[in-house]
């Protein structure tokens, strides 16, 4: 049996899932990506026995999970950046010239400079995230170079992290707790920590793609008297079969009591939400944003929730990341911060590491990918 193949095999084991009760190993042991990359590993086997050499990876951190990492030394001379965060960009630019493959993650700016540095051996990059805003698409696909990404493996734990950042803010749990450790917590009191409830308000999505969508299917049973969505394009179907509406973008703004970011990062989206947005929405509206931190003029942000053009922020991404100690962000009662979480949950981070080191091995040997650009 092909090495890579015995390993996929065996990647489930207890040995490499310590920590996680049966059940999640049996979810994640039938989950359609993890069969899918079973199917993938197995064509691999089919069709080529081996590398005639061992192709050369580059890893840009020590910290993913193992199981991507060890399909990856089966086949393949792995180099890497061995400490747990981000490798500094002289030495990814120093270590990168040779390398077959590239596995990143989000942190990683694959750009033209680093593109020189590898040099033509450079067949795949392979980042563990399902935005690729941080790699030069346009430049990779001159030069015939495939890049795999991880989309449909986060959707869900994406989309739960969005309901509960939306429920921390708009029940203000950290404040509550922040006066539990205080001493603010003398006695109950009839309106005291009050915050805002689903029921029976309007919730609005920017952006209606699988996140998006789950977001809708996780909100619905709140009993909000309406969810509705922008999107680029016309989704008429999927919002009959949600029970949702499709409405244009500035009555999204005007009249969502809370407003959900979940739209990709680009041109035209970058920025977009700045003061000119910030004050057509309800001064009590509350926005929750878990796509990229570069949808928001932060500026213009932060001067909004002072100003009271809206109530409140929970964003799981800030710009820049992570966001320094002084940011006056951090210093607004009305706004919840977290370190861009929203696919961290262990199952879902195991299963994005092995995606992504099949995405390589797929690449280096000409077959199709898992999840392609």
């Amino acid at each position: 049996m092909n090495s890579v193949f015995r390993q996929l095999s065996v990647a489930l084991s207890s040995a490499n899932l310590r920590g996680i009760n049966v059940q999640s190993r049996f979810r994640l042991q039938r989950s359609p990506i993890a069969l899918a990359s079973r199917a993938v590993v197995s064509q691999t086997q089919r069709n080529y026995c081996c590398f005639e050499m061992k192709p050369k990876v580059y890893v840009t951190r020590n910290d993913y999970a193992r199981i991507g990492l060890d399909l990856l030394r089966e086949e393949c001379d792995i180099s890497l950046w061995d400490e747990a965060y981000p490798v500094p960009r002289d030495e990814f630019l120093k270590n990168v010239a040779g390398k077959d493959a590239i596995y990143c993650s989000l942190n990683d700016r694959i750009d033209k400079e680093l593109l020189d540095q590898a040099g033509p051996n450079l067949k795949v990059i392979s980042t563990i995230s399902v935005g690729y805003d941080h790699i030069d698409v346009k430049e990779c696909k001159q030069r015939g170079i495939r890049i795999g990404y991880t989309p449909e493996v986060l959707t869900d734990a994406t989309a739960e992290l969005t309901v509960a950042l939306l429920l921390a803010t708009a029940r203000r749990l950290f404040e509550a707790n922040k006066q539990v450790h205080t001493g603010g917590w003398k006695s109950w009191s009839p309106m005291w920590m009050c915050g805002t409830g689903v029921k029976s308000s309007v919730v609005g999505i920017f952006g209606f793609g699988r996140i998006g969508q789950e977001v809708a299917k996780r909100l619905a049973p709140f009993k909000p008297a309406r969810i509705q969505f922008t999107s680029r394009t016309d989704k008429f179907l999927t919002a009959e079969d949600l029970g949702v509406t499709q409405v244009p973008f500035d009555e999204l703004i005007e009249t969502s009591d809370f407003l959900i970011i979940a739209c990709s990062y680009n041109v035209e989206t970058a920025n977009l939400f700045n003061d000119a947005v910030f004050s057509r929405m309800k001064p009590s509206a509350i926005l929750i944003n878990t796509s990229r931190g570069g949808v928001v003029e932060q500026h213009d942000l932060i001067h909004a929730l002072r100003a009271g053009k809206i109530q409140a922020a929970g964003l799981d991404v800030t710009t820049p990341e992570p966001l320094p100690l002084d940011n006056p962000l951090l210093t607004l009662p009305n706004v919840v911060v977290l370190p861009h979480i929203g696919s961290a949950d262990i199952e879902t981070r195991i299963e994005m590491s092995r995606i992504t080191a099949c995405n390589i091995l797929a690449g280096l040997k000409g077959i199709k990918m898992l999840s392609e650009v």
